[in-house]
């Protein structure tokens, strides 16, 4: 005798309730782009706690998802370190307010609404097209540090301003405390101490064909520590020096100075102003 549909029906076999829901670690890891040992990483640290199946297969949520991305983000984008990045996201930190603080770009706007200038005037004055200082004060472009430095002049400020930091002297500053600004896509500044009143230490992080720009110069002095990679430095458009690893350099910075990464790396230095006038 035919069984009714119904009875069938029934009798079919239904799917794991975690299969929609969850996603395997090969799964996660084709999505971020990351291997699965990377994942496991992740977890050693103690960013997430993915649940367990029956047959003790990892299991991700979405909102686990979300989480590895914003760390990719942060690893890939601000260079922290994978600590770092766990102190930052458990603690809840508003990363992505403060990247959009950090942007050079929201400052000169307030700077300009201030003063009651139009962007025209601003433009006129600095000779950056009217186009670019709209759309560097949205947020929608970056500028190079000669760029920047000649905005800055116009408004009697430096770049220091734009890393908002506080007023008081932070003896211990952290790899998750640090203020950073990224002038363009190859070049991150990160802010090692604040509130001194004699020098202005850098990490910066240059990409590959990363560079300053245009020369630029202003008052003070300035050391270079060259960690990792290659620096091409020129002064005054006559002097040439190719620093790479382990190499050190100190010069006046009135002098027209530019410089770029010119190796196939990521070029990290110390970089140090005195005083703080950068």
């Amino acid at each position: 005798m035919a069984m009714p549909l119904s009875s069938k029906k029934n009798l079919a076999p239904r799917r794991p309730a975690h299969s929609s829901q969850h996603l395997r670690i090969s799964d996660v890891a084709k999505r971020i782009g990351i291997s699965s040992s990377a994942l496991r990483a992740w977890e050693a640290l103690g960013l997430l706690s993915p649940r367990r199946s029956r047959g003790k297969y990892r299991l991700y949520t979405a909102a686990d998802v979300r989480l590895l991305q914003r760390a990719i983000f942060l690893r890939r984008s601000r260079g922290l370190n994978p600590a770092a990045v766990v102190h930052i996201l458990k603690r809840g930190a508003p990363t992505a307010a403060s990247e959009s603080a950090a942007h050079p770009g929201h400052r000169f706007r307030r700077l300009r609404l201030a003063r009651g200038l139009s962007l025209a005037q601003v433009a006129r004055s600095t000779s950056v097209s009217t186009g670019f200082l709209s759309a560097l004060e949205r947020g929608q472009m970056r500028a190079s540090i000669a760029t920047l430095k000649r905005i800055a002049r116009f408004y009697k400020t430096n770049i220091l301003s734009f890393f908002e930091p506080s007023a008081q002297n932070q003896l211990l500053v952290s790899p998750a405390q640090r203020k950073v600004l990224e002038t363009t896509p190859g070049v991150r500044m990160e802010l090692l101490a604040w509130g001194n009143t004699s020098l202005e230490p850098h990490l910066f992080r240059i990409k590959p064909g990363g560079g300053s720009g245009e020369s630029y110069t202003h008052v003070g002095e300035e050391f270079l520590h060259i960690l990792k990679g290659q620096l091409e430095l020129w002064l005054n458009e006559t002097e040439h020096y190719l620093l790479r690893a382990g190499d050190s350099f100190c010069f006046q910075s009135s002098i027209p100075h530019r410089w770029r990464n010119s190796g196939r790396g990521e070029t990290c230095l110390l970089w140090i102003n005195t005083p703080p006038s950068f």
